[in-house]
């Protein structure tokens, strides 16, 4: 029975290494979706600085909280009251981070881009600015100023779009050899900037004529009329049959030793970044935050609380001297959010008893999340963290609701039963093979 069910593993990972990884690869190779990927990617650090801008400048305190009972309620009261005093300087990194974040996005993509192809990454990262910038509208002509809200995370999409097509524009004329030629003498560096002229021109020219026919037809901007396009993909996205699907294709992929977030991230990177930024738009303005698939979500309530459940069990349960071993090195990376030690110590691939509840507990999780917080019970995710911050506190940073780690630590201990008995069989077949050698 046991080689049979060997047997059928290896059969099926070797029908996932044959169909499904060469997709996969397919999708995260292609230029212009890696570029998506890894532009959003270089923003992670300008996020966080304009996440902690709100958390600081909007403390998380319960109204309840009036009177400075204790020390801790007194340092509470004093940092809403020092808020209160300074919001306006305080939000300045939230304006120039996530309230332009279009503006870093254009920039990312379009560089990532434009080195994959060989070009110059600088000057094509300010050109798809300078295009991005015209065609914004953004731009105020009667006060001649730049309105930050139009740079908003409702147009990412126009900005990638628009970083894509700027340096492919680009290749075009260096691949055509359509360029102003400098002589030898001058340093490469002015070269450069001269052989980024012509496609500047250009792509300046047909995207504000673009700009100019949509508005003479729908009445409004290749912006607008772009984002108009994508919000119903946003929301389709970001419903609780597509959270679940995710999920269960992630943990599906690492059963099979795929990395099912660098597969999926192609995809989901680009939603939850802009989801993310239109709630925390939405928060600095006073307004209901529109989405609950956002930011980190996905992963504080899914596979980072169900490795933490998994270690824990081990680390309580396990009599096998393996998983005795696996659990005590991976306890803490665990905590931190690093499961390569259980990934491959225990290991998670190709192990149903791991799989199965992992695959439940994941999906339990992220369903009640998402209920409760479509519901308005918890708070939604508005805040970039680093990952290596522990689950349960960064359930309430990226919230400000303390109720999503109250929220969090019950799941984790439902996770735990439901992982207790899976990984208790796990554990006898390990006994008595360790008994037998």
């Amino acid at each position: 029975m046991s080689e049979t069910k060997t047997s059928f593993m290896d059969s099926m990972s070797s029908w996932m290494e044959q169909h499904i990884v060469p997709i996969g690869m397919k999708i995260g190779s292609q230029r212009h979706l890696a570029a998506i990927r890894d532009g959003l990617a270089i923003l992670i650090t300008v996020t966080i600085i304009g996440g902690f801008a709100i958390l600081i400048a909007q403390p998380p305190i319960p109204a309840s909280i009036t009177e400075p009972s204790n020390f801790f309620y007194a340092f509470l009261l004093a940092w809403k009251s020092f808020a209160g005093a300074h919001i306006g300087t305080l939000l300045i990194p939230y304006y120039l981070t996530i309230g332009i974040i279009s503006l870093y996005v254009v920039c990312g993509v379009s560089y990532t881009l434009a080195t994959r192809y060989g070009l110059n990454g600088i000057n094509n990262m300010l050109s798809a600015m300078l295009v991005y910038l015209c065609v914004s509208g953004a731009v105020n002509l009667e006060t001649a100023s730049i309105t930050i809200g139009a740079l908003g995370a409702g147009y990412m999409f126009a900005a990638m779009i628009t970083a894509i097509l700027v340096v492919e524009i680009a290749k075009f004329f260096r691949d055509k050899n359509i360029t102003i030629k400098m002589p030898d003498s001058v340093p490469p560096n002015v070269a450069a900037t001269f052989s980024a002229l012509l496609p500047l021109c250009f792509s300046v020219v047909f995207f504000m004529a673009l700009d100019a026919i949509i508005k003479s037809v729908t009445g409004a901007g290749y912006a607008s009329l772009i984002y108009t396009i994508f919000q119903p993909l946003m929301r389709a996205t970001g419903s609780l049959p597509s959270v679940l699907l995710i999920n269960i294709l992630m943990t599906t992929f690492w059963f099979f030793g795929i990395h099912g977030g660098n597969m999926l991230s192609v995809v989901t990177s680009p939603i939850t970044t802009a989801a993310l930024a239109a709630n925390a738009e939405a928060m600095t303005s006073g307004q209901p935050l529109p989405y609950v698939f956002a930011g980190s979500m996905n992963t504080v309530f899914g596979n980072w609380m169900t490795y933490n459940a998994l270690v824990l069990v081990l680390f309580l349960f396990a009599k096998s001297k393996q998983n005795s071993s696996i659990a005590k090195v991976g306890v803490v990376p665990s905590l931190f959010n690093i499961n390569e030690p259980l990934i491959f110590g225990i290991p998670t691939v190709l192990n149903v008893y791991t799989y199965i509840p992992m695959l439940i507990c994941g999906c339990f999780n992220c369903a009640v999340y998402y209920l409760l917080a479509a519901a308005n019970v918890v708070g939604r995710f508005y805040i970039t963290l680093p990952f290596t911050i522990p689950g349960p506190l960064q359930a309430f940073l990226a919230t400000g609701d303390i109720k999503n780690s109250l929220l969090w630590l019950v799941l984790f201990v439902i996770d735990m039963f439901i992982m207790l008995p899976f990984i208790k069989a796990y554990d006898n077949q390990l006994v008595k093979a360790e008994a037998e050698d």
